[in-house]
Formats: C-alpha cells, structure tokens, sequence
C-alpha cells in the first residue's frame, strides 16, 4: 500500500461519513495554515469515547487501514476495533489506500483530543469541512516532541504565526 499517493481529502471523507470526532494535527494542519512545506501524511487527534472510537474503527476499515511498519510495505493488520483503539496510549501509525494516517491520542505537549478541540478552526479541505488546530498548538506540540524534522520546521511556522496575527490573527 506504501505506493498509493497520498489523497488527505479521501481520508477525512471517510473519518466524516463515519461521524468521528478529530482534529487535524501536525503537518497537514500546518499546511492548510499556510505552511509552505509540505508533508505525506495525515495526524489526527481523535475523541477517546468508545463510541467514537468505535466510528473511528469503521472509518479505518473502509480505508483498508494497516499499521505501518519499515519491514513489511504492505502494512500489518491488527484488531481494528474500539477495543484495540482504546488500548493505544500514545500513537498509532498507519497505511490506508489513499496514503499514510496517523493517529495520535496524546500529542506532544497536549492533553489530547479536549484541550486541542479549545482552540481548533474549521477550514475547508478539497471542499471538505475539517476541525483543525490552531497553529500555535501545533508549534506547541512540535515544540513538545523536539524531533529534528520539528525543529527544521518551527522557524517558517513561528513566522507564519506572527504574519497572520500581524495581517488579520491566527485563523
């Protein structure tokens, strides 16, 4: 699966028509800020109802979701229900057939799905509406994890963050 271009569009159609309760995270959620780099996959935050993770589990069987893993290009399957989801502390990356979905339960320098939610915005992505958060919680978070590819990026989105405070606030 690790060969289907990535279609973040498709992603959120499926966690929509589902009715699952996220907030677009990390790079995707820089990008639709405005961030000009660019990124290959989707991060999600989800709500930890069980009948959210529930939706969420329906919504990842139809993306034909399988844990992502160097070794194996296909992915792994796994117990794809609430049960399983519900048992995932921190993250959980994953392949789907239109490209890679990550879902993270407790962000980097974030309580998680509540405290995100405070501050998200709804944008549009490919015409789709989708609950993303603000940018300074997701400078927060990269902050918070300090990964290299964090760091690279942190300068363009702190300047992001002051031109859109400076030219009408953060959206």
């Amino acid at each position: 699966m690790r060969e289907t271009s990535f279609q973040p569009a498709e992603i959120i159609a499926a966690l929509e028509r589902h009715g699952v309760r996220y907030v677009v995270i990390g790079g995707l959620a820089a990008t639709l800020h405005g961030s000009p780099l660019m990124t290959t996959d989707a991060d999600i935050c989800p709500a930890r109802e069980e009948d959210n993770l529930q939706r969420l589990a329906r919504a990842l069987v139809e993306l034909r979701a399988r844990i992502r893993t160097a070794g194996v290009p296909e992915g792994l399957a796994f117990a794809c229900d609430a049960a399983f989801l519900s048992r995932i502390e921190v993250a959980l990356n994953l392949t789907t057939r239109f490209g890679d979905l990550d879902l993270s339960i407790l962000p980097s320098g974030t309580s998680g799905f509540e405290d995100l939610r405070q501050h998200a915005v709804m944008m549009s992505l490919m015409g789709r509406p989708v609950a993303v958060a603000s940018l300074a919680d997701v400078i927060r978070s990269k902050e918070a994890a300090n990964r290299p590819k964090d760091q690279i990026a942190l300068p363009a989105l702190r300047l992001l963050l002051q031109r859109l405070k400076t030219g009408g606030g953060d959206r």
